[in-house]
């Protein structure tokens, strides 16, 4: 998979509005109600991840979720992240 233009990258973050660029990553933080939420969403989200064999870079504090995407192979962002990051935020959307 290529790595994507950071004006691709731009473009495809239009569609994403809680996503940010920087460090060669796109990037989103959730905040839940609680840790059990929180916890919750996370392990939907890592079956999601084992189906699309892409795992990302996150962190979990108390109710705080941050998330990282990148391609490692690619050395960049690629639109495997992104088709990661569409599902993380319909996981998140129904969490809510």
């Amino acid at each position: 998979m290529s790595k994507l233009t950071e004006k691709e990258i731009d473009s495809r973050l239009e569609k994403l509005q809680e996503w940010d660029y920087f460090d060669n990553a796109i990037h989103t933080e959730y905040e839940f109600e609680n840790f059990k939420d929180c916890f919750s969403a996370m392990s939907r989200i890592a079956f999601e991840c084992e189906a699309l064999n892409h795992h990302p870079d996150w962190s979990n504090i108390y109710n705080v979720l941050k998330i990282s995407l990148s391609t490692h192979d690619a050395n960049g962002v690629t639109e495997k992240d992104f088709k990661l990051a569409n599902a993380i935020e319909g996981i998140v959307e129904e969490e809510e």
